[in-house]
């Protein structure tokens, strides 16, 4: 009997220390740390990005409001526009965009003075890797209105007393978290380069005798342009009449009045002369059209140039041009008219210079 008790004490503690159960299920929650990224925006620049001319001085080829074609280096005009096509996206929502602008300044990349806000344009239904190579690493970009819109931003170049000198440009996009992207493709331009002639030498004719030719020291005519600035100048040539100031009783030969048809000249320029200018006498001298202003009374092209000859780019003969420091050398013919009597003064002989 005393054996069996100690029994039934053991089984009561083996139960008495098992968990009490009170219902069939179990669990427990968490609350997860998501963080979304903050995306930085992208600009993408597509195919559209054209310069367009002014209406203050219209080029040989390109008139006010259309694509300067004649423009091959990096220089720009007050009044001349550059204008660039750029698709935007932001992952965190179109609506997080807060602007779109482009901007100059001195350095590459964004942080530039804000220049002109670009004007949205939303969905154009552009192929937007086609056009505008739209990628995030190896992914190719599709089109989501929801979080891409396009933008089309048009910088006129100012007067030079706010826009002169080299100069970065971009477009940049900034969102509501003041994060900010650009597109890859800036630009360096020279924005308003002073263009100058440099003339070095004089055009003197010393007793000369009548119904003889005289021939001038050689002039150079150089673009003086800003250095590095790249500006190459299409050269033209006029003149004038030309009269004695005293009263001497000049005649020459039947007026006190010198014509200018009675002057030529002959240019050298690299591998090219007026030798083989169509418009060249016997002797490779070229005569002179009257003029007191560009294109004034009559348009120089096709008709003033200084050389016609040599390699054509478009409607520019190539040794007609001149980059910044380079020259062309001149010298000058008289044919004076027999009986001629005065000393001829007063007159002009011009160089003009047009930017292309």
């Amino acid at each position: 009997m005393k054996k069996l008790y100690s029994l039934f004490i053991m089984a009561f503690l083996v139960i008495s220390i098992l968990p009490m159960v009170m219902a069939n299920d179990v669990g427990a929650g968490i609350t997860p740390d998501i963080t979304t990224e903050d995306f930085e925006p992208l600009v993408w620049q597509c195919g559209h990005r054209v310069v367009f001319d002014d209406a203050t001085e219209p080029g040989r080829v390109s008139q006010d409001g259309e694509v300067l074609i004649e423009r091959v280096n990096n220089y720009a005009f007050e009044g001349e526009q550059i204008s660039w096509l750029v698709l935007v996206m932001d992952k965190n929502g179109v609506e997080k965009i807060t602007d779109v602008f482009a901007t100059i300044g001195d350095v590459q990349g964004a942080g530039n003075d804000i220049e002109v806000n670009c004007d949205y344009i939303g969905d154009l239904e552009k192929g937007v890797k086609d056009q505008c190579n739209a990628r995030i690493l190896e992914e190719d970009v599709e089109w989501n209105a929801d979080l891409m819109g396009y933008y089309m931003c048009t910088m006129t170049v100012e007067t030079p007393e706010s826009m002169y000198g080299e100069y970065w440009l971009t477009v940049e996009a900034e969102d509501l978290d003041g994060l900010s992207g650009t597109m890859d493709e800036n630009e360096y331009w020279f924005l308003n380069p002073v263009i100058a002639l440099d003339i070095d030498g004089d055009m003197m004719f010393e007793d000369v005798r009548p119904g003889t030719s005289s021939y001038s020291t050689t002039l150079l005519v150089g673009n003086d342009a800003d250095i590095g600035s790249g500006v190459t100048l299409d050269m033209f040539i006029s003149g004038t009449d030309f009269y004695d100031s005293s009263s001497a009783g000049t005649m020459c030969p039947t007026t006190n009045q010198l014509g200018l048809e009675n002057f030529r000249y002959h240019a050298t320029t690299g591998a090219y002369s007026t030798n083989f200018d169509g418009r060249a006498d016997a002797e490779g001298y070229v005569d002179i059209d009257y003029g007191i202003g560009f294109n004034n009374p009559n348009p120089f092209y096709g008709n003033s140039e200084i050389v016609q000859v040599g390699p054509m780019n478009g409607p520019y003969w190539m040794a007609n041009t001149l980059a910044p420091g380079s020259e062309m050398a001149l010298t000058f013919r008289l044919n004076l008219p027999e009986p001629c009597n005065g000393d001829f003064d007063t007159g002009s002989i011009y160089f003009w210079g047009e930017a292309i």
